[in-house]
């Protein structure tokens, strides 16, 4: 039935898709013609012609990005040496030194400054570069894995380096916006948790455990994760040189947070999470969705995933305005029982409320998964597409991967890079593998570009009439290029009222240049 249900999605968006691009070639310019041609040759030319000229191309904005996994290794090094901390000789897991020393067996991290094997084991530690997977120990395993051993670097100490060298990457690559998921001051909010007892999942028993995690001091933790990102962006705007005329190019990429929450832990313990990360979001703007994120196959995450959507279903309604993003469906048969991939994209969509999900791989293995993908389609849920992670955690890729499927069946859809650093890559490397196993062209991957920005948390209204068509811009910007220089005084109350359409219409002028210049 699966099987069925993917073939009849492909052949629908390969008939989507032929329908789409002649409405798109017939309304479109010469410049955009010459630059889907472009791709075409670039194609050709193989993986190096072709990421030389997606390097170069807009891709508005990367929406699932976890902060410390996109983070180069050779990055932690250099910070765990210049921190004096050690490393585990076994696990290569980071720790303080106790005293002037490290401990018996552990090794200074600075040993690796001028250790090249050591280094090199060291990157491979805090990644998947030269990973071969053996018995008993997965990719996946090996991912997730990396995650473990650098907690000993802290967001409050390095953050800003971390943006850094995110948003200047982003921006060599024609990125402007990024949303950045992390789990702040986690180590109170586990303490305000252990205060507390759950009492059971009626919105009564919510209510009383929302009141007594307010005794217990929620505010405290509220306004220590605030700080924890205030901290993260003032020292990012220090090192770039921000608002002067030394500013460094990553200035000119937009950075917000997704205040994210460790779903495999007690149900108190994610209701704390959850509920720290909604009042964060109405305390600090810049703070614009709430996620839920670690490994979905996890034992702790399957027993309690239930748990966390109803916990998010009751935020909901007190929480008007907060977004939510959800890690959903990163699962695929094999890494857990059938039975576990019946449900959960559902129960993010129809529970939790979630606006966007994030991989959703398993969606063929959703029940009634057709009828699913169309209720996205309708309600206009955006899936953040990570092909890369994808492969390297799942095994799942090419004609495994239910992106086209997404497309068939009208679901929106954008590229992201989940953890770059991890992965060692980065967002052009998706958009190549976008066209090169996927079979995109350049209208598709222009609009998954759009589609980052529309589906963005970003204030404001949309620069687009009607979502998701990006056909007609709203009446105050009708009857001129959009991304003009110049927009007519009505446009411009729009574009200045609405960082979303601000960044849109950034994003239109940054296509008119790139296709402009296409021979």
């Amino acid at each position: 039935m699966v099987i069925l249900i993917l073939l009849l999605a492909l052949a629908a968006f390969f008939l989507w898709r032929s329908s789409s691009d002649t409405d798109i070639a017939s309304a479109t310019s010469e410049a955009r013609g010459r630059t889907a041609d472009a791709l075409g040759r670039a194609e050709v030319l193989g993986e190096p012609g072709l990421y030389a000229f997606l390097r170069n191309m807009p891709k508005g904005g990367d929406l699932h990005l976890h902060l410390s996994g996109a983070v180069y290794a050779e990055s932690m090094i250099r910070e765990a040496a210049a921190d004096h901390l050690c490393v585990d000789p076994d696990s290569f897991a980071l720790s303080p030194a106790k005293g002037p020393a490290c401990p018996p067996k552990a090794f200074p991290a600075a040993k690796a400054l001028a250790d090249q094997a050591l280094w090199d084991q060291l990157i491979d530690a805090y990644s998947i570069r030269s990973y071969v997977p053996h018995t008993g120990f997965s990719e996946h395993d090996h991912f997730f894995a990396t995650f473990l051993k650098d907690g000993a670097l802290t967001a409050t100490a390095h953050g800003g380096e971390w943006l850094d060298e995110i948003t200047t990457r982003a921006a060599a690559q024609n990125e402007q916006y990024v949303e950045v998921m992390h789990v702040p001051a986690v180590g109170s909010e586990l303490g305000l948790a252990a205060k507390l007892h759950w009492k059971g999942e009626s919105d009564a028993q919510l209510a009383e455990l929302k009141q007594d995690a307010e005794a217990a001091g929620l505010a405290a933790v509220v306004a220590e994760a605030k700080g924890e990102f205030d901290t993260m962006e003032q020292a990012r705007t220090a090192l770039q040189h921000c608002g002067t005329a030394q500013a460094a190019p990553g200035c000119g990429v937009t950075v917000c947070w997704i205040d994210s929450v460790l779903r495999d832990f007690s149900p108190e313990q994610i209701f704390v999470q959850t509920l720290v990360a909604y009042e964060v979001t109405k305390v600090d703007p810049n703070v614009v969705g709430v996620n839920y994120l670690r490994a979905e196959d996890w034992r702790g995450a399957l027993d309690e995933y239930r748990v966390g959507m109803r916990i998010l279903q009751w935020m909901r309604p007190r929480y008007p305005g907060t977004h939510l993003s959800l890690h959903a469906g990163e699962l695929t048969l094999g890494l857990v029982p059938p039975e576990a991939l019946r449900d959960h994209i559902r129960q993010a969509v129809e529970v939790a409320g979630a606006e966007r999900i994030g991989h959703g791989t398993d969606i063929g293995y959703e029940t009634d998964s057709a009828g699913l993908m169309q209720e996205m389609a309708q309600k206009h849920i955006m899936v953040e597409i990570n092909l890369t992670s994808n492969d390297a955690i799942l095994g799942v890729k090419g004609n495994r991967h239910p992106l086209r499927a997404y497309m068939a069946a009208h679901v929106p859809v954008a590229l992201s890079t989940d953890d770059e650093g991890v992965s060692r890559i980065d967002i052009t490397n998706e958009f190549m593998r976008a066209a090169e196993e996927q079979g995109l062209g350049y209208a598709d991957l222009k609009r998954m570009a759009r589609t980052s920005l529309e589906h963005s948390f970003l204030p404001g209204d949309s620069l687009w009439e009607k979502q998701d068509l990006f056909t007609r811009m709203k009446a105050a910007c009708a009857g001129q290029a959009a991304g003009a220089a110049s927009p007519a005084v009505n446009c411009q109350t729009l574009l200045k009222s609405s960082e979303k359409a601000g960044q849109q219409w950034e994003l239109e002028r940054r296509f008119a240049t790139f296709e402009a210049s296409q021979p």
